[in-house]
């Protein structure tokens, strides 16, 4: 262990029910009072990044093999910040192992109301720490993201600032039931592998390489015992079709989000992460938010020199009062992408969506299988079998360069040879010579231009919260298809960013079921051929007798049916 840092492990923290949670602290040797960055929640504090999540870590380091300069990344846990560096910067750093997880007893319900007090009564436990300058300041990924959202809306007093790097927030929406499909596949890998294996009192728990002890507490339960103690998210899910109250009790309330944030968001994380830091810079009561946009797998960034020194800025700038000209900067930071390349450019703009997008709308034509940039004068009809790949719509060359950037929606009509329909909606673009254009996302390594989903019965609007490039549906009434009759949908599809040469061409592809390239699947988490591990294939959410029949698109006039694009002007 560095000189200059005192560890304390394992040290509780008593809840109010009497329960009491452990929480690791690593913080400077020094007689002033220092800042906290924290977090909370069940990956077990103790199990080690390298060898819990060792396929993760290595993809990190061997693509970047001199990440984290500065520091032996001896104290690494998932998805959290690095000990050892932001010592070394004078910040404390404060790990919490959530109720029921890790080596914290009780009952496991994440994303619960009671793990949301539980989080704000830590922060209020830190900040009141002898050697705390009182200043609590969040910061994660995914996980350490969401909670943000949720536990900033019970506006603990010592919670100053917060960076929910790359977090869902609205429980339905963003990850439970795209447009109303439960999204079944990623929930059912990601708890058993990252929950369930973590659970307190897991016998066959991890080691804490630190403490020399298993990460799940000296408690050993029973399988059984283990299973009465906790919920069962899954299930939620599947019987919850509609949003209801249970979604909304795990989702946070905008209006009472008042603390300072920056909002870091993947530009290719559909099905889970980047519609909520969208949505919080666009909801949240906060008047002092930043938005930010980066590529890249959902850890990556997080890390790397670029992240870093943003954090370090913010939370130096909130948390330590120190007047770097923070406050002075643009609210919105844009890593603009290209194609094939890795490389990209910053940008800083003024707001979100950008205020000089010219919303510019590309219209299906049925009639010649394409998409225009005229409204078409004929009728057309597009059919096919809903669990085929579906249709897939062309538009012609660019004339000239493009950047599109920002939230994107379809209109389309529709009808159905059944009582009901799930639209799966994937943008594309293609270069001259066929390739398709394509970059890493969340976890998917050939992620496309942009993603969105719909389920027909679920078609109502929420008029005062819908927006022509968000549309916003409200998932409480259900509204069975007459076949053969033709509805009107729109469709979200989630924001992303990518400025395409001439000669480039765009694309929708619109389905019933997930979007799937032909070929062997990449990618080691999940066999990936497209839309990561995000797929919606429990059927019993999608019987094949009602989403296995046959869509129509109706085109032309009466049914103009485009989707609408940021196209944002060259300067």
């Amino acid at each position: 262990m560095p000189a200059d840092m005192i560890q304390e492990r394992d040290l509780p923290v008593a809840m109010d029910d009497g329960t009491v949670l452990r929480a690791d602290v690593f913080r400077p040797r020094t007689n002033e009072r220092v800042p906290i960055i924290m977090t909370m929640g069940p990956y077990a504090k103790g199990a080690r990044y390298q060898d819990h999540y060792k396929m993760m870590w290595d993809w990190l380091a061997a693509k970047h093999p001199d990440i984290l300069p500065g520091s032996t990344r001896s104290y690494l846990t998932w998805e959290t910040v690095d000990p050892e560096i932001w010592v070394s910067w004078d910040y404390a750093v404060i790990r919490v192992d959530s109720r029921g997880a890790g080596r914290s007893p009780g009952y496991l319900d994440i994303f619960s109301p009671r793990e949301t007090r539980d989080y704000a009564a830590c922060i209020e436990w830190a900040g009141r720490l002898p050697w705390s300058n009182g200043k609590v300041g969040l910061n994660g990924i995914s996980y350490y993201a969401i909670n943000q959202w949720q536990v900033a809306a019970e506006q603990p007093k010592h919670l100053t600032a917060m960076i929910p790097w790359e977090g869902a927030a609205d429980s339905y929406r963003d990850w439970s039931r795209h447009g109303g499909i439960l999204n079944n596949h990623f929930y059912a890998i990601w708890y058993e592998r990252q929950v369930l294996s973590v659970q307190h009192g897991n016998p066959g728990g991890p080691p804490d390489p630190w403490l020399g002890e298993r990460a799940t507490g000296p408690a050993e339960l029973t399988t059984e015992a283990r299973f009465e103690n906790r919920a069962d998210g899954a299930e939620n899910m599947r019987v919850r079709e509609m949003d209801d109250d249970w979604y909304r009790a795990r989702s946070p309330d905008w209006s009472k989000v008042t603390t300072p944030f920056l909002s870091a968001a993947s530009w290719a994380g559909f099905g889970l992460h980047p519609r909520g830091n969208f949505e919080a810079f666009t909801q949240a009561a906060s008047t002092e938010k930043w938005l930010e946009g980066h590529p890249g797998r959902h850890e990556e960034w997080f890390y790397l020199d670029y992240g870093m020194a943003l954090q370090k800025r913010f939370f130096d700038y909130y948390l330590k009062g120190e007047e770097n000209g923070w406050a002075d900067e643009p609210r919105v930071w844009l890593n603009i992408r290209r194609p094939f390349t890795e490389e990209v450019e910053l940008r800083k703009e003024d707001d979100w969506p950008l205020p000089q997008t010219q919303w510019t709308k590309l219209y299906l034509d049925a009639a010649g299988g394409t998409l225009q940039w005229d409204v078409p004068t004929a009728n057309g009809e597009a059919t096919f079998a809903a669990l085929s790949d579906g249709v897939t719509w062309h538009s012609p060359p660019l004339e000239e360069e493009a950047e599109i950037t920002g939230p994107m929606a379809l209109k389309c009509f529709v009808s159905s040879s059944t009582v009901d329909a799930d639209l799966f909606v994937t943008v594309q673009a293609f270069a001259p010579d066929g390739r398709e254009v394509h970059f890493q996302g969340t976890l998917d390594p050939a992620t496309p231009l942009a993603q969105g989903w719909l389920r027909a019965s679920h078609r109502k609007l929420d008029p005062e919260r819908s927006l022509p490039h968000r549309p916003f549906h409200t998932h409480d009434d259900k509204q069975p298809l007459l076949p053969g009759q033709i509805y009107e949908l729109d469709v979200e599809i989630w924001p992303q960013c990518v400025v395409l040469p001439a000669g480039y061409s765009i694309a929708v592809n619109i389905a019933g079921k997930d979007f799937e390239r032909a070929g062997e699947p990449l990618g080691e988490y999940s066999p990936m051929r497209g839309s990561g591990p995000f797929l919606h294939t429990e059927p019993r959410d999608r019987p094949e007798d009602v989403f296995g029949g046959d869509t129509t698109l109706h085109t032309g006039p009466g049914t103009e049916s485009w989707i609408l694009l940021p196209i944002i002007p060259a300067r």
